[in-house]
């Protein structure tokens, strides 16, 4: 985390928020007095007794864990081999690529928890279950190096999957000018590139933990993220279409894969509470059930302990997912969102006729009246129906994490999940 790397972000964004810097530098402080015993964190103490909003549970979660982990991505981020890749960012500027907008999404940061802050919390929501080497442990904390080692790799596997989304297809016959489709051209590359180079570099760190059933663990997450982009209707750009739903709807459940075994989607697909949890589950709840689980390996449970751990992981990341789908309908937000969300997906299985305007966004999204979706949506039980989507799954995430003794970092996880925005 050089000075080059810092002032060279600086230089494309037009400065680093003063926010991350102080992460920055809490970094190294803590790095430099890594000798700090954990009674003096307990200073730090989460406030059990009052509902908290969001952004403060996160933070005092951070305190608990001794660590900001929002750092986590700026650790990879600012280092100098992602720094020399923003010098060539600066001639994407103008040009309308979303890899812009999403790199700068990671530098202004959006408060929402970082997946990284889960897996350390599990990590001490569950503690150490045998005797360990000292110099394999962070003694001002409690966990495992190999432990924090992974929660950074989780975050850098979400960070690459999000990163080469950001590609764009640029078709022959496209209405772009020829300066244009080059622009959009070498961001397609910066995206491939600095998505591989997350991607190759987390699983060096995986390898380097020498542990054969986590690396295939993280594997088969790696597989669903993929997997993910393969299910079901998209336009050309690769923007996933809702499929129509079935006249009759099953109750069909999404069981879950604690191996590497791959889930199996032919009854699934077009009963909507059932194809919004795989599509979900695929699209991150399993890397970050796995990542849990993985981190419950590394501390010695046995499997029904790591299995728990899974179970946790999987339901927090679809109960936030559920509560933002949620966020973008109400009131203050306009434009487009993500047609795979639960509140339109259950809107269509109530309103079928309405799934004629999805079918305009076969070629391109663009042409979707999202007025009218969202002026639908707001006016039916979509909602609703995916407020119980997120009741459900908090309150599984809720019920696995009470089995564990009652502790700090317990406490503190279950107030990310119960806080409110």
């Amino acid at each position: 985390m050089s000075s080059f790397a810092i002032s060279t972000m600086r230089g494309v964004f037009g400065g680093v928020p003063s926010s991350l810097l102080k992460e920055v530098r809490f970094h190294r402080k803590l790095n430099t007095n890594r000798k700090l015993s954990y009674m003096n964190m307990i200073k730090h103490r989460v406030n059990f007794e009052k509902k908290i909003d969001l952004n403060r549970a996160v933070c005092e979660a951070e305190k608990v864990v001794g660590y900001p982990t929002s750092f986590l991505n700026l650790r990879w981020l600012l280092s100098d081999e992602v720094a020399n890749i923003a010098l060539h960012l600066r001639k994407l500027m103008g040009s309308g690529h979303p890899l812009i907008h999403t790199v700068r999404d990671f530098l202004t940061g959006n408060n929402s928890p970082a997946w990284g802050l889960v897996v350390l919390l599990v990590s001490k929501v569950a503690g150490l279950n045998g005797e360990f080497k000292s110099v394999d442990k962070d003694l001002s904390v409690g966990v495992l190096h190999s432990q924090r080692a992974l929660a950074e790799v989780t975050e850098m596997i979400r960070t690459s999957n999000i990163i080469h989304k950001s590609l764009v297809n640029v078709r022959n016959g496209n209405d772009v000018s020829k300066g244009d489709a080059v622009d959009l051209y070498f961001g397609n590359k910066i995206s491939l590139l600095s998505g591989d180079y997350l991607l190759s570099t987390s699983y060096h760190t995986l390898a380097c933990l020498k542990n054969q059933s986590l690396n295939e663990l993280m594997c088969a997450a790696l597989r669903d993220l993929v997997e993910v982009e393969f299910v079901g209707p998209r336009d050309d750009q690769n923007v996933a279409l809702p499929i129509k739903p079935n006249p009759e709807q099953k109750d069909i459940e999404v069981y879950e894969h604690y191996d590497s075994e791959p889930y199996d989607i032919e009854d699934i697909l077009g009963n909507v509470k059932a194809e919004w949890t795989l599509r979900n589950v695929l699209g991150g709840a399993s890397l970050l059930g796995k990542s849990c689980q993985g981190t419950l390996m590394l501390a010695g449970h046995p499997v029904e302990v790591q299995e728990r751990g899974y179970r946790i992981g999987k339901n927090v990341a679809l109960a936030w997912q559920a509560r933002n789908e949620i966020k973008i309908f109400s009131k203050g937000y306009k434009g487009p969102f993500k047609l795979v969300c639960a509140p339109l997906m259950f809107q269509l299985e109530c309103e079928p006729e309405l799934y004629k305007e999805i079918e305009k966004g076969t070629s391109s999204v663009d042409n979707v009246d999202y007025d009218l979706l969202r002026e639908r949506v707001c006016n039916g039980n979509g909602l609703e129906k995916t407020s119980e989507l997120f009741t459900k799954h908090s309150s599984r995430a809720l019920d696995e994490l009470r089995e564990f003794p009652s502790t700090e970092a317990r406490a503190a996880l279950i107030n990310i999940i119960t806080a409110t925005h």
